[in-house]
């Protein structure tokens, strides 16, 4: 199962997420699910350097894993764009998730 972290300030902007795990729903290149997943947390990834040129800290490993975590202290301007990327990977995953449950699992932490 893919396992997604998505960690909220008291304020309620997203901070950081961690992925890893791998969804087991088909053969490895034939994993739709795991594409997906894939492919919606680098493409926000790549779409908030792009957008804003702020690089967020990105950690990768072994077995899917990837934590992303937006830095501290950014113009108010960077900072809204972030989150309205962030809030809509977030939208993405749970579309995801609701069809492929038994493979993806969103948990949130503050």
């Amino acid at each position: 199962m893919i396992n997604i972290t998505i960690n909220r300030k008291k304020t309620g902007s997203i901070q950081s997420f961690t992925m890893s795990g791998h969804a087991y729903f088909s053969d490895h290149g034939q994993d739709i699910v795991c594409a997906g997943a894939s492919a919606v947390s680098f493409g926000t990834i790549n779409a908030i350097h792009g957008l804003t040129g702020i690089t967020p800290e990105i950690e990768q490993g072994e077995d899917g894993f990837l934590k992303c975590v937006i830095p501290e202290n950014l113009p108010e301007s960077a900072q809204e764009k972030i989150q309205i990327l962030l809030e809509g990977m977030v939208v993405s995953l749970q579309t995801i998730e609701e069809q492929y449950g038994e493979h993806i699992q969103l948990t949130f932490k503050s």
